[in-house]
């Protein structure tokens, strides 16, 4: 335990995601021998994340506008929606450059465990999208994770009884590069069960 203000930086650096103590304790130092002026810098950074970003007004995603830039954009194909977790997630299939459809970001997964239901997560905001709009089909990117899977039951569930719309799940399996015997049993079979005709 550290005195004052080291301990307390240390302890809410410690409270982000995916940064235990000893990664809390690295960063706190670090900050401790950082030039003023990159502090500053960071500070500003953090003050105009907080007022200047918000959520798409159509699909939840980051934003620093009421829409954002997918949703804006004319050439993405209106009639497929792929629904992530959070705009992390939007990002990571972004990437592939395969995907011209638009976005729905849930905002987290079903975790009854932790008190997060359908009512916290963007379902209704789906379910009038597709209301409202020609959506011909729904691609469900939720991850491969317990909360995941419940998440993307439940949707399965709720969208079945739309006339003429289509529900799909990201295929899941081996990755490429990897080797059958370092694979676990669960990813291995659902290799095995979403294989393909070629």
């Amino acid at each position: 335990m550290y005195e004052g203000v080291v301990q307390d930086l240390i302890d809410e650096l410690g409270r982000l995601p995916g940064v235990g103590p000893k990664s809390a304790q690295r960063i706190a130092f670090h900050l401790l021998a950082t030039d003023p002026a990159d502090i500053a810098r960071l500070q500003d950074v953090l003050g105009k994340v907080k007022e200047g970003v918000q959520f798409c007004e159509v699909c939840g995603n980051v934003s620093e506008q009421q829409k954002c830039r997918i949703c804006r954009d004319e050439r993405r194909d209106l009639t497929v929606i792929c629904v992530v977790e959070e705009p992390k997630d939007v990002l990571a299939v972004e990437r592939t450059r395969e995907f011209k459809g638009r976005y729905h970001v849930l905002g987290g997964a079903l975790d009854p465990l932790s008190g997060i239901g359908p009512e916290q997560l963007r379902m209704r905001e789906l379910l009038k999208r597709i209301g409202e709009a020609d959506i011909k089909e729904i691609i469900i990117a939720t991850d491969p994770n317990t909360e995941g899977e419940a998440t993307a039951t439940y949707l399965v569930r709720m969208l079945r009884n739309f006339p003429g719309l289509s529900v799909t799940r990201l295929a899941s399996g081996l990755p490429m590069g990897g080797d059958l015997e370092f694979a676990d049993e669960l990813t291995l079979g659902r290799a095995l069960s979403g294989r393909r005709v070629l």
